[in-house]
């Protein structure tokens, strides 16, 4: 089974605003977290029409979020919630874009890390780490979905350019089985970077800081 990865920029302030607010929300908010149930009914919909049964529905598992808690003990709360939570990022983000698809992403980025950690990568640079890092610290920590998918995971926009630097830096002594897929998170690490830091000194409103992976 393949794996898709996308990504997309937000201010993790954004969507931490919504987790635990009890709906205590400004009108722009409310109108976003109707747009969250509406996905998260439509996304449970196809669950139900699959046959699939979490334990925990995802329109519950949102309502869990925005209540502050995230504690079903169903078997697969995690699928619940990292859905729903997902749906919060998506909802206080950009457009997602593509990074590409997988047959088995958590082995193939395993591998690059083991590289990359060779070749002197710092660990917390190592790609592997961040994608499927979780949420940031201040977002509520979910328990795991089984078989490891849907994930999040997360890089601060701040740290973007440092990571492509260090994978350039190490490139061309990487295996070149390698060489296609991290010349493309390059890429698309510096065109982050290059947005961030253009809006950041040029657009007053921006304050979008982490980049943000979906993993389903």
């Amino acid at each position: 089974m393949s794996h898709n990865i996308s990504y997309s920029t937000a201010d993790k302030a954004d969507v931490l605003a919504f987790l635990g607010s009890k709906g205590d929300l400004t009108a722009d908010q409310l109108r976003r977290l109707e747009s969250m149930r509406r996905y998260a009914r439509a996304r449970q919909a196809d669950l139900d029409r699959q046959g699939v049964d979490w334990g925990l529905s995802v329109p519950e598992a949102l309502e869990h979020l925005v209540a502050g808690h995230a504690d079903s003990d169903a078997d697969c709360a995690g699928n619940a919630y990292t859905t729903a939570l997902q749906f919060v990022i998506d909802c206080n983000a950009s457009d997602a874009m593509q990074l590409g698809t997988y047959s088995k992403p958590s082995t193939f980025f395993g591998l690059v890390d083991d590289e990359m950690r060779r070749l002197g990568v710092p660990a917390d640079l190592l790609p592997h780490g961040f994608l499927y890092g979780g949420p940031p610290d201040e977002l509520p920590s979910l328990p795991w979905s089984t078989d490891g998918y849907p994930a999040i995971g997360h890089l601060p926009l701040a740290r973007t350019k440092e990571a492509a630097e260090a994978y350039r830096a190490v490139l061309d002594r990487m295996d070149p089985d390698f060489h296609y897929d991290v010349l493309d998170l390059v890429e698309k690490l510096e065109v982050e970077h290059e947005e961030w830091e253009r809006a950041t000194k040029n657009v007053g409103w921006y304050t979008q800081d982490t980049l943000f992976f979906s993993l389903t």
